[in-house]
């Protein structure tokens, strides 16, 4: 984490210096974020500010692809509106975007899963297009099952989930056993968990931190049938969908276990009060790994 503290003082100060219409708007802390610190920005904006050596880049990523593909998303998803430069005061670049309304999925439940199921998967064909040849790649995912193997075993031991620790093994193996992707790299939001997507009325309404985008394998956001979905509603997804074939379900699934297991462990971390523990993604994971077990492909 940055050793620059964040607090309302320089947000403010910050827009004083250099967007100076927008400093009289409310600010409020936003609870939660990995990478970015955010701040509510009346009503309409959110300011976005790094706290991690590797934040400025996946902003610069933000600004330049976000207003490229958000006109074609059937979702709300954060634009930037405004840059904010490095200064004496803060040394990184900094960004006003959209603010996507509605409540976390790490903090609520989506209880319409039909439709829940039918956004996500219009959702994902809408972004899901070939990428052009300047897209960014991703250096930590991305890649086929079988590259992550040593990451699942670090979170498959690390939770130690017992008495479903063989299922969720066999889950994996199928995964990495499956064909690669053999299309062209598409658009991949490449972060699809219940902390980057939003709910309204009971179903997805945004989907949020665009930061981890990536051209590759579409596999990694259909992950997020189990990930984000309540139980069944994972086949009227990929019915809807209707562009995966059996090979991505598996490599899905088995990246789906992966995410699962990942969310537990910083949920374990939370409960212990350790540095980036968060203590709701513990129940949102188990719950997702579930899911992965009780899915049967038809």
């Amino acid at each position: 984490m940055d050793s620059v503290e964040i607090d309302e003082g320089l947000v403010r100060s910050l827009l004083q210096e250099q967007h100076p219409d927008l400093a009289g708007l409310a600010i409020r802390q936003v609870l939660g974020g990995w990478d970015n610190q955010q701040w509510r920005l009346g009503d309409e904006l959110v300011v976005r500010m790094p706290r991690t050596e590797r934040a400025p880049a996946l902003q610069l990523k933000e600004r330049k692809w976000l207003p490229v593909l958000a006109p074609r998303l059937p979702l709300p998803v954060p634009t930037p509106v405004r840059i904010g430069e490095p200064s004496a005061r803060f040394p990184r670049p900094w960004t006003i975007m959209t603010w996507v309304h509605g409540e976390a999925l790490d903090h609520t439940s989506i209880s319409r899963g039909d439709h829940a199921a039918d956004t996500l998967a219009g959702f994902l064909r809408a972004l899901h297009v070939e990428a052009p040849a300047e897209a960014p790649a991703s250096s930590d995912r991305g890649g086929h099952p079988k590259e992550c193997t040593d990451g699942f075993e670090k979170f498959l031991q690390a939770v130690a989930p017992g008495d479903i620790a063989a299922d969720v093994r066999a889950v994996w193996d199928d995964a990495v056993a499956a064909p690669e992707w053999e299309g062209p790299p598409v658009w991949v939001h490449g972060d699809l968990h219940p902390a980057n997507v939003v709910v309204s009325d009971g179903t997805l309404s945004g989907v949020i931190d665009f930061g981890d985008m990536f051209a590759g394998d579409p596999a990694w956001d259909l992950a997020a049938a189990w990930v984000l979905l309540p139980t069944g509603a994972a086949s009227r997804f990929f019915d809807v969908y209707a562009l995966a074939d059996e090979a991505t379900i598996r490599r899905a699934r088995g990246l789906a276990a992966l995410k699962s297991l990942f969310l537990m462990l910083m949920g374990q971390n939370g409960d212990r009060g350790l540095p980036g523990g968060k203590p709701t993604w513990g129940p949102a994971g188990r719950a997702a790994l579930e899911r992965v077990l009780r899915f049967r492909s038809s």
